[in-house]
């Protein structure tokens, strides 16, 4: 019998054509039962994917950063936040731009719907320190959840972020508008693991669909003090790559 994986969900609530809402509704936990189990737990990791994703390649994700984790020593759960990232188009190179776009646009919705299932689980577990994982697209997600909850004052609502092969630009932790919020709503690390080979990367730089991403060459300027940045060799873009070079958590 396979393991379920429990995860927050909003699959099926944004069109993977245009990005428009469906659904309104916050987020859906699966199986429900298993988050109640998370109460009080000392930590939570959620690993949030990247771009062409569907069910089944989120899932993966979660095995992917919980077997890693459990090798380095970290036994905390780890769930995943699955969202509408398989957009249409975006295993086709004529269609990339507008899959990217389209997946752009649903990452930084989701922003408000991860959020909201933070400040409801702080709620009702407040000393749980809570990790965020974001892969490519995921750190877009990250990126607006965090937009979200400093609009509502939270302050150290999340432990630490560990991005990977990040798509968002390289000027976000040293500018005055990202580096703020950031400082406010992160307690403890950032931690962002790049790559100047990353393929995927090197080619959405190149093509000007992401300009300067932070998971290519690091960041650019003076960034936060709480903002650290690892070298790492993956052999792809991949978030097994990823995990394969990663070396300590949290």
């Amino acid at each position: 019998m396979t393991k379920i994986i429990p995860r927050i969900s909003t699959r099926g609530y944004y069109n993977l054509k245009h990005g428009k809402t469906i659904k309104k509704n916050s987020y859906f936990l699966y199986p429900k039962k298993d988050f109640e189990k998370f109460i009080g737990s000392k930590e939570l990791v959620i690993m949030i994917h990247g771009l062409q994703n569907d069910n089944a390649g989120a899932i993966a994700k979660v095995i992917l950063a919980k077997n890693r984790l459990t090798r380095l020593g970290y036994n905390f759960p780890v769930i995943g936040f699955s969202y509408d990232s398989n957009t249409t188009g975006a295993h086709l190179i004529k269609h990339a731009k507008r899959a990217l776009s389209v997946g752009q646009i649903i990452a930084k919705k989701n922003g408000r719907n991860l959020a909201m299932f933070l400040e409801n689980f702080k709620y009702v577990s407040p000393k749980t320190k809570i990790r965020l994982m974001g892969h490519s697209l995921g750190s877009q997600v990250i990126l607006s959840t965090v937009e979200n909850l400093a609009k509502k004052n939270h302050t150290g609502i999340i432990e630490s972020v560990h991005f990977f092969g990040a798509s968002i630009t390289s000027n976000v932790p040293s500018s005055k508008k990202y580096g703020k919020l950031l400082d406010k709503v992160i307690r403890g690390k950032i931690v962002n693991y790049f790559s100047p080979t990353d393929d995927v990367l090197n080619w959405a730089n190149n093509e000007k669909f992401v300009k300067g991403p932070l998971g290519l060459n690091g960041a650019v300027g003076k960034t936060i003090s709480k903002y650290h940045q690892k070298l790492v060799k993956p052999k792809t873009h991949r978030f097994a790559s990823y995990a394969a070079v990663l070396n300590s958590f949290p």
